[in-house]
């Protein structure tokens, strides 16, 4: 426990290259998201409590920094998230803080209750020649997490229509 703790940092892997053509390795990945989450966590505050948007955020960026301040490793930390390599979270971490703004200026949550949205359903075949897209499977612990603010949210309508109710 000793030398892990002490001399773990130390004694990390290198990485030499992401093996993406223009993304860089960060060899600070660890800090740097620690630092993007704990920013999201405080920017996302400009969002409803009870939006949707803002509890997943909450949620998954929860999970992540607490793999990114329970691991000092970051081959460890890209195995415990899985959701790709340390760079790419960093991207996205940057991305989602982008989109926080625009959110809160869009207010997707705020549709009208007489909004109706089209449906087009097209069926023609995919041609063989072009690939489709295969998602990874996710997480289990993420969905744990997603189930959670789902769960919270219906929470909140219960409460809420029985103040309205009362």
């Amino acid at each position: 426990m000793f030398l892990r703790r002490f001399a773990g940092p130390l004694l990390a892997k290198v990485k030499e290259s992401t093996g993406v053509v223009g993304l860089e390795v960060v060899p600070n990945a660890r800090e740097v998201l620690i630092s993007l989450y704990n920013k999201t966590l405080k920017e996302v505050q400009i969002i409803p409590p009870n939006a949707p948007y803002r509890k997943h955020v909450e949620a998954f960026t929860h999970q992540r920094l607490k793999v990114c301040q329970e691991e000092e490793d970051w081959e460890l930390i890209e195995k415990r998230i899985a959701c790709g390599q340390v760079e790419e979270l960093i991207e996205d971490a940057q991305s989602e803080l982008s989109l926080i703004p625009k959110m809160a200026e869009w207010k997707p949550w705020e549709v009208p209750d007489d909004y109706n949205c089209e449906i087009i359903e097209d069926k023609t075949p995919v041609p063989k020649h072009v690939p489709q897209h295969r998602s990874r499977p996710i997480p289990e612990s993420f969905t744990h997490l997603a189930n959670r603010a789902v769960s919270d949210e219906t929470k909140i309508e219960s409460s809420e229509a029985k103040a309205h109710s009362a």
